[in-house]
C-alpha cells in the first residue's frame, strides 16, 4: 500500500448497533441477580447472520464507505461491559456472548472488521480470571487486541493503579501474544460522573498519570497501551505532565512513556486534532473515530458529523503526507502486529 493512498484503519470501534435481542438477554441476566431461578441460558440468545449483517450494513459499514475508512478494530460496546454488575460469572458469561458477536461480524465482513476483546473483569476479582477469555479470543477468534477497564467498579476507583502487580497476569499475556490494550472504562454507576462526557475522559487522564507515577514499562518494555478519546486531558495539559514528571525525577516523557503509550484521534473538532498533532509525536497517534458512539450528531458549525474524524486528520496543517500515512495506517500496523500480520496475509 503506497503512502499516497494509505489503508484507513480505525482502531476504535464498538458494536453499538447490536440487535435488540442482545440487550433484552442482558436485561434478563441482570434481573436474575435478584432471582437466580430466572437466569437466562446463553443458548437462548438467537441472533441470525442476517440480523448481524443488517445491523452493520445500515450503520457502521455504511458510514465507513461514506467517510472513506477501510478497516475497523471492533470490540463490544464499551458502556455495555458494565463490569460492576454481578460477579465474575456474570461478567464471564456476558463477555463471551459479546465477544462472539464481534467475531461473527469479523467473519461476515472480513475485509472491514477485525476483533478486539472485552475482558470478564469484576470488582475485587483477581485479573487472572480474565486469561481464559483473552486466550480464547486471540487463539480461536484471531482478535488483535483487548479492552482493559482500569475501574471495574464503575466510577468508584477501588482497584489498584495500572502500575500495580495486581494487573501483571494480564500484562504477561499481552506481551506473550504481542497485543496492545485500549484502556477503556465502561458505564459510570456514580452519578457524579457522566459516562461519556466525564468518566471516560477522567479515566483516560488517570491512566496516563498512573503510568507517569510508576515504572511499569521497566518491567514490561514491550507492553503497549492505547489511551482513547485523544488521551483525555493529557495533550491539552502536556506541560503539566512534563513538569510533574520532572518533579518526580522521572525520565523525559518521550523515554518514560512514549515507547509504550499511544493516543487515538477520537477528538471531535478541528482545533482538538490540531492540538493533538502539534503536541504529541506523530508516532504515538493512531486514527480512530469511535463511530457510532458517544457523539452522534452533526456539528452546526461545520455541517458534518462530529465523529467524522478522518476529515480533521486530512485538514490539519500539522501533518505531512508521510505523517498522515503513519496516523492512518503505519502506526496501527506497528501497535497491532497481529492485525498487521492478518493484513499481510491478504496481500495488503
Amino acid at each position: 500500500m503506497s503512502q499516497a493512498q494509505p489503508l484507513i484503519i480505525d482502531v476504535h470501534g464498538h458494536y453499538t448497533t447490536a440487535p435488540a435481542a442482545l440487550g433484552a438477554w442482558r436485561d434478563l441476566q441482570i434481573a436474575a441477580l435478584k432471582d437466580p431461578s430466572q437466569k437466562p441460558d446463553p443458548k437462548a440468545l438467537k441472533i441470525s447472520d442476517d440480523e448481524l449483517r443488517e445491523s452493520i450494513e445500515k450503520n457502521q459499514l455504511r458510514l465507513m464507505k461514506e467517510r472513506g475508512s477501510d478497516l475497523t478494530i471492533f470490540s463490544p460496546r464499551a458502556s455495555f461491559m458494565a463490569h460492576h454488575i454481578g460477579d465474575f460469572e456474570t461478567s464471564s458469561t456476558w463477555a463471551a456472548i459479546c465477544n462472539e458477536l464481534c467475531y461473527r461480524v469479523s467473519q461476515l465482513f472480513p475485509d472491514n472488521f477485525i476483533g478486539a476483546a472485552m475482558l470478564p473483569q469484576s470488582p475485587g476479582v483477581d485479573p487472572k480470571t480474565c486469561i481464559a477469555e483473552l486466550e480464547r479470543c486471540v487463539k480461536d477468534y484471531g482478535f488483535v487486541g483487548i479492552n482493559l477497564n482500569p475501574d471495574p467498579s464503575g466510577g468508584h476507583w477501588n482497584s489498584p493503579p495500572l502500575t500495580d502487580r495486581h494487573w501483571y497476569p494480564i500484562y504477561e499475556k499481552m506481551v506473550e501474544y504481542d497485543i496492545p490494550a485500549m484502556i477503556h472504562v465502561s458505564t459510570s454507576c456514580n452519578s457524579c460522573f457522566h459516562t461519556t462526557g466525564s468518566h471516560y475522559l477522567n479515566a483516560d487522564t488517570t491512566a496516563f498519570m498512573q503510568c507517569l507515577q510508576g515504572d511499569l514499562f521497566k518491567d514490561f518494555p514491550t507492553l503497549k497501551f492505547l489511551i482513547p478519546h485523544g488521551g483525555g486531558a493529557v495533550p491539552y495539559h502536556w506541560g503539566r505532565f512534563r513538569g510533574l514528571a520532572q518533579e518526580m525525577k522521572k525520565p523525559l516523557l518521550d523515554e518514560h512513556l512514549l515507547n509504550n503509550i499511544f493516543f487515538d484521534t477520537c477528538v471531535y473538532h478541528q482545533p482538538g486534532i490540531d492540538l493533538l498533532t502539534k503536541v504529541i509525536p506523530v508516532k504515538n497517534i493512531l486514527f480512530a473515530s469511535e463511530m457510532i458512539g458517544a457523539v452522534r450528531g452533526i456539528d452546526p458549525q461545520t455541517g458534518y458529523y462530529y465523529d467524522d474524524t478522518k476529515r480533521y486528520v486530512n485538514a490539519t496543517e500539522n501533518l505531512t503526507d508521510e505523517e498522515r500515512y503513519a496516523v492512518f495506517e503505519g502506526n496501527a500496523r506497528r501497535v497491532f502486529p497481529r492485525m498487521d500480520a492478518a493484513l499481510k496475509a491478504k496481500g495488503l
